[in-house]
């Protein structure tokens, strides 16, 4: 899901814009609008003395459980291709038990969750 504070600045930039023209174009998630900024107050992103908020990316879970939390600066875009490779990590991890080391992607080795059968990773991949 992607929320938005609506701010002023942010509506020529929404869904109604092509990527081209700076929008975000067409959207295949929910996209909801933080009007109050409660959101991003409860979640900690919000810049009280501009009423924005920062770049967050929160990940949670099925389950309820927050399982990664991003924030950036303003002048500092969030990356999709890493949320996407966060979630699938997460996802992979949960269901088979392994470890996801930095920059995994599906279908690379993981890691076995003990040290004596991790050394198998670390002697393939240093």
């Amino acid at each position: 899901m992607e929320t938005q504070n609506a701010h002023e600045w942010e509506q020529p930039h929404g869904i109604n814009t092509p990527r081209k023209e700076g929008g975000l174009g067409p959207l295949n998630i929910p996209l909801l609008a933080d009007v109050t900024r409660s959101l991003s107050e409860n979640y900690g992103v919000l810049k009280t003395d501009e009423g924005i908020a920062y770049r967050g990316l929160f990940i949670i879970d099925a389950k309820g459980i927050l399982r990664q939390i991003t924030v950036n600066d303003l002048p500092v875009g969030r990356s999709v291709d890493e949320a996407l490779r966060l979630v699938q990590a997460f996802q992979y991890t949960d269901e088979h038990g392994e470890v996801c080391p930095a920059g995994w992607k599906p279908g690379s080795d993981t890691i076995k969750p003990n040290v004596d059968d991790s050394k198998e990773y670390f002697s393939k991949h240093n």
